[in-house]
């Protein structure tokens, strides 16, 4: 059997973690899988797979043998398009991913842009509050929110978002706003994702920077949650920029102390590097870079402190 076709079938496999979901995805019977990936072993004289009615997983070889199967594939892939003509209409899949909020309000809108213009393109987001390894994990485009770490990956910055505390102006109009962080300790704190009976708020920039310890009255798992509480006049709470510009555009929640906010975070597309420049991802990259740069200026803009 063909070396790219067994590669192929066995990063399926691996993805799905399934014979069957592979055999799916790829329109194939489940036992030319089962075929195809026994021959893949036998040729290399390796165990990729630990096989149980329950589940399949890749060994550590398989693992090693997955990433690089996956870079050559993906090289495979990038040189057809070259030889197809880089002026050709972007065709194929991309996976993408992004956080969750973000991914929702930005990157779907700009998914659904790309697939109007390329109709046929097929695309596949997953948005997780977590780093995700695009390698790794078989993703083409990732939307990351943080300083990058060093790495092979191509990056696009994009903007910038920020840590910005907020309330409606009806707790405000009933309790006062602070002026100061210090002040947040004799105010009703709404916190999202700690556990703790309090956290530590960082203030100012990075030389200049100061810590408030806050006690929560209400802790909620997610940022909707916390949103939500905040509108109804419960409390103050602290979230990104982002997560709050159509509440803060329409009034319903306004930001305070920021000129105590520490530095704003990077945002960037980025995406696996490899030998050639594949059509595709480059189509996708440019167009919601163009689109999260406008958006987050706009962003930027609504959440000014109104105060």
């Amino acid at each position: 059997m063909d070396k790219l076709y067994l590669m192929t079938v066995f990063i399926a496999v691996a993805e799905e973690e399934s014979f069957a979901g592979a055999a799916r995805k790829l329109d194939m019977s489940p036992p030319a899988v089962t075929r195809a990936i026994a021959s893949l072993e036998g040729r290399l004289g390796v165990k990729l797979l630990h096989r149980t009615t329950r589940y399949v997983r890749v060994t550590d070889a398989g693992q090693r043998y997955l990433d690089d199967a996956r870079r050559i594939v993906m090289e495979v892939d990038e040189a057809d398009e070259v030889a197809q003509g880089i002026n050709a209409a972007p065709r194929g899949h991309l996976a993408v991913t992004a956080p969750v909020l973000f991914g929702k309000m930005f990157v779907l809108p700009g998914v659904i842009e790309f697939l109007q213009c390329y109709p046929e393109m097929q695309v596949s987001t997953v948005f997780l509050d977590r780093v995700v390894h695009l390698l790794e994990e078989g993703f083409d485009v990732g939307i990351r929110i943080g300083e990058l770490p060093d790495s092979t990956m191509k990056a696009k910055h994009v903007g910038y978002v920020r840590r910005v505390v907020c309330a409606s102006d009806s707790y405000l109009a009933k309790n006062g706003q602070p002026l100061l962080p210090a002040e947040l300790i004799h105010h009703t704190v709404i916190a999202a994702g700690s556990v703790s009976p309090s956290i530590e708020w960082k203030f100012g920039t990075e030389k200049r920077a100061s810590m408030v310890l806050v006690k929560p009255r209400l802790t909620v798992s997610n940022n909707d949650a916390a949103i939500e509480a905040a509108v109804q006049g419960f409390g103050i709470t602290r979230l990104l920029s982002y997560q709050i510009g159509p509440h803060i555009s329409t009034g319903k929640l306004k930001v305070i102390l920021s000129e105590f906010e520490d530095d704003p975070i990077p945002v960037h597309v980025i995406h696996r590097e490899g030998r050639y420049a594949s059509g595709k991802v480059r189509s996708f990259v440019d167009l919601m870079t163009e689109k999260l740069k406008h958006d987050l200026e706009e962003i930027d803009t609504q959440c000014g402190d109104e105060g």
